[in-house]
């Protein structure tokens, strides 16, 4: 165990390093990258106009969202209605899109164990 915490302090030792010796770089290339995104003048004000103009956007487009949810959930009853017309493409296409949901299932529970197969905690 003291061994692992040698290994681990060392490790952030050597990270520290690198970000102190290359972040102010990496900072200054991506301000000038990003030229474009960035309001003049920087102020709070302005940052609080910015997230009550990105609140209010997301809310505007709650309607849209709804009547496209609506539209796809109803593409889905017409091809359940269709069952015989279903090409083996797009019931393949289901069947990963639904195991691949199961497999996020399964590592979130992972996840939330602490990562243990069986959820028994030593």
């Amino acid at each position: 165990m003291a061994s692992k915490l040698h290994q681990l302090r060392s490790k952030v030792a050597q990270a520290s390093q690198f970000v102190a010796k290359h972040g102010c770089e990496y900072y200054k290339q991506l301000l000038v990258e990003n030229q474009q995104y960035i309001q003049q003048p920087p102020t709070v004000e302005k940052c609080n106009e910015l997230s009550k103009q990105l609140f209010y956007t997301r809310l505007a487009s709650i309607p849209g969202r709804y009547e496209s949810f609506w539209k796809e959930l109803d593409s889905v009853k017409q091809m359940c209605k269709n069952r015989g017309d279903i090409k083996v493409e797009d019931a393949g296409v289901a069947a990963l899109f639904g195991i691949e949901l199961f497999a996020w299932f399964c590592a979130g529970e992972i996840v939330g164990r602490g990562f243990t197969l069986t959820g028994y905690h030593v």
